[in-house]
């Protein structure tokens, strides 16, 4: 162990989760008695050591947020140098190129591919990097060095503008990091292309997180009048287009969402069939019911995160349930409405009983058809639960 780098030492038997496989630690778990925390400075990389000194691992630390220490290595004294990105990107990039026939995919998911703290979507010639730790933060210039080795981009985004950066401590921003970065690519999928404005899009751009579960809506939605609600850029809705929907609505609240999903309908000759509504979801869905429009056959419902923080739990569990009573009026007698949920403080049992309530709140009946999660570009760490975000349910809803 390098006697040089500083340690962090946890409390009694506050290692039992790091030595089952899981990469944070708390700051209410450190030994403040043995470990100066506040005294650190963020980013830095510390050994961390059991109540004992028995060291666990290598981690960057920031003393001022929640997660005060995530672990890059079960070796002390690891580096994130050249040689650390270049083994954790290759092995990233293996399994994408083993899954997916164009480059087209989330190329590493944080702490899932060994990175915590850095998301890479990948849109053939053009990478956007999503930093969100003071760790990684430090180490970016290295990590881009990287990524041009291995995957030979034509152009990297900085698209640092999540909310998590505040929590670290980091300023926000947009900006090239190597070549020439276009304002709108284009991603392929299910046989369409898609225009994603990477520079002013939803978080890094395009969900490749529900492509698996938008292909699967295809099989629903045959002569089918659809409401996509949530539609960003019209990908759920004109996939449902072109396999054979009747009619689609799309409904966003953003004026320039709206204007992308017209721009791909009608890029994929599908605008006679897609119907744009710019409105909250909310709102929107109610005017629909009053309007006397129940007769949806197919209803998805894929909202942003209602419950980003544990002290969201309340308010956000009455708006999913709310949203998914709002989705059930609008099917007809016997529809189908596939449901999302992406926050991963809404564990699958309470999002389950949520939706009970609401078959109960609109005297619906429904059966589970299918049980979903994110695509295996987003892959589960198995000690780490927080990776396993994204729950979506295709019920077949009805009324006796």
């Amino acid at each position: 162990m390098n006697k040089n780098i500083d340690v962090l030492q946890l409390k009694k038997k506050e290692d039992r989760r790091l030595r089952a496989g899981h990469l944070w630690v708390y700051s209410n778990e450190v030994d403040t008695q043995v470990t100066p925390l506040p005294g650190l400075e963020a980013g830095k990389l510390v050994t961390v050591l059991a109540h004992n000194g028995k060291p666990l691992g290598t981690a960057y630390v920031n003393p001022h947020s929640l997660i005060c220490a995530r672990l890059i290595s079960t070796w002390p004294g690891q580096a994130l140098d050249h040689a650390y990105f270049v083994q954790h990107l290759q092995r990233a990039l293996l399994l994408r190129e083993r899954l997916y026939p164009k480059p087209y995919y989330r190329l590493v998911f944080a702490e899932a591919d060994g990175l915590p703290g850095v998301v890479i979507d990948r849109y053939a010639g053009l990478c956007v990097i999503q930093i969100t730790t003071a760790g990684m933060e430090q180490a970016r210039e290295t990590l881009l060095a990287a990524l041009l080795e291995v995957v030979k981009p034509q152009a990297v985004l900085w698209r640092n503008d999540s909310s998590a950066r505040e929590q670290e401590g980091l300023e926000t921003y947009v900006a090239p990091a190597f070549g020439d970065v276009p304002d709108v690519v284009e991603v392929e999928e299910g046989g369409l292309r898609y225009r994603v404005p990477v520079l002013e899009g939803q978080k890094t751009g395009w969900f490749f997180d529900q492509r698996d579960n938008r292909l699967r809506l295809r099989e629903y939605v045959r002569e089918a009048r659809v409401l996509d609600v949530f539609a960003y850029l019209g990908a759920w809705g004109i996939g449902a287009a072109a396999a054979g929907a009747r009619a689609v609505t799309c409904v966003d609240a953003s004026a320039t969402a709206c204007a992308g999903i017209t721009a791909n309908a009608e890029q994929n000759g599908l605008g006679d069939k897609v119907t744009v509504m710019k409105g909250d979801a909310f709102e929107v869905m109610k005017s629909l019911r009053s309007d006397g429009d129940d007769h949806f056959e197919v209803v998805n419902v894929d909202p942003p995160a209602f419950i980003k923080r544990r002290k969201d739990v309340k308010a956000g569990q009455q708006a999913y349930r709310r949203i998914n009573e709002q989705a059930m009026r609008l099917l007809g007698k016997d529809g189908i409405l596939v449901t999302s949920s992406c926050s991963h403080h809404l564990h699958e049992d309470a999002y389950l009983r949520l939706l009970a309530q609401a078959a109960s709140n609109t005297g619906c009946q429904y059966q589970i058809l299918e049980q979903r999660y994110q695509g295996p570009d987003h892959p589960v760490h198995p000690a780490i639960p927080e990776t396993r975000y994204l729950k979506t349910f295709i019920l077949r809803v009805f009324r006796p």
